[in-house]
């Protein structure tokens, strides 16, 4: 199977050209398609110096169309039988690709690898010359100067000593609270109840991977949703008897940033996935996250804490 990874970036050039870094270190080669969502960096100078490293296939839009639509373009772009979609802030670890081709020997499935968070990169534009975001760079000066170094992720580290890159990470799905209470529980129910028929809400954006042919025949991810989509995908693939499974050893590692999306503070998605599939389970998903958080307002007997809690509430909800 002749495997393509899809990226879709928008102004984060310099955390880009470690991702590209990390593709070009895999253990099993693989075309490269990045779609461009309108960026006004310098990401067409990381995309043509990445050519030299890369199969590399470029999408430009001169303006965004959002995280759906550019995942879409690139699926229809790529030449791969199996896609594998990643973002262009996350590094992809050496057996990423290897992984998800050998997980699809088994037909009609969907797979998901294992996220792991970078926190050390939170304040820095550029890892690897620890370059700060504007609004940080105050910040970072009254670091110590020693902490600020451990900050930093080269080229050459990713190529040549990646474990010193792992060393820094932790599990986890968002960045912010509970997330490695949510990685936790979703592998739980991959690897210990894959016959759940919720188990699509373990889907993850940034490490999935998918046949082209059902991927575009499905229709993609919903270009309405800017935020959950590839959940929403994950529940369509489902209903068509395609299964999500776990991917071991397929690892990504997000380099975290200030600016994190949460679907418990951005709530648009909610009525999009909503109407797409008016079902209980959807409507108790923020349930679920807001119960992992260390400060969840929900009652404890209210919480739901695992996806077979999950698939048991929307069932109470449905007698009711």
């Amino acid at each position: 199977m002749r495997p393509s990874v899809v990226i879709r970036t928008k102004d984060e050039s310099r955390r880009l050209r470690l991702t590209l870094t990390s593709l070009s270190a895999q253990s099993v080669s693989a075309q490269v398609v990045v779609v461009n969502d309108g960026s006004s960096d310098d990401t067409h100078d990381v995309l043509r110096e990445a050519a030299n490293w890369v199969d590399l296939l470029t999408v430009e839009h001169t303006t965004a169309r959002g995280r759906s639509a550019a995942s879409n373009a690139g699926a229809r772009a790529a030449t791969g039988d199996l896609l594998v979609f990643l973002d262009g802030d996350t590094l992809a670890g050496p057996h990423l690709v290897e992984r998800h081709v050998a997980a699809h020997a088994t037909p009609g499935v969907v797979g998901r690898g294992e996220t792991f968070h970078i926190r050390s990169t939170r304040l820095l534009r550029d890892p690897e010359t620890l370059d700060p975001w504007p609004a940080d760079e105050h910040t970072l000066f009254e670091r110590p100067r020693a902490e600020v170094e451990r900050m930093r992720i080269t080229r050459d580290e990713i190529l040549h000593d990646f474990a010193s890159v792992e060393r820094r990470a932790s599990p986890g799905v968002y960045p912010g609270s509970g997330a490695r209470r949510v990685y936790e529980l979703e592998m739980d129910a991959l690897h210990n109840h894959p016959d759940s028929p919720v188990l699509w809400a373990a889907a993850c954006g940034s490490n999935l991977s998918v046949e082209r042919t059902p991927f575009l025949q499905a229709g993609g991810f919903l270009e309405a949703l800017d935020l959950n989509e590839h959940r929403e995908l994950a529940l369509r693939l489902y209903a068509q008897g395609v299964r999500l499974v776990p991917v071991p050893g397929a690892r990504t590692y997000h380099l975290i940033h200030g600016v994190t999306r949460n679907p418990l503070e951005e709530r648009a998605w909610e009525d999009v996935f909503y109407r797409a599939h008016p079902t209980a389970v959807v409507k108790l998903l923020p349930v679920l996250w807001a119960s992992l958080a260390p400060d969840s307002t929900i009652p404890p007997a209210e919480r739901i804490l695992s996806l077979p809690e999950l698939e048991a509430a929307a069932a109470r909800a449905r007698r009711c």
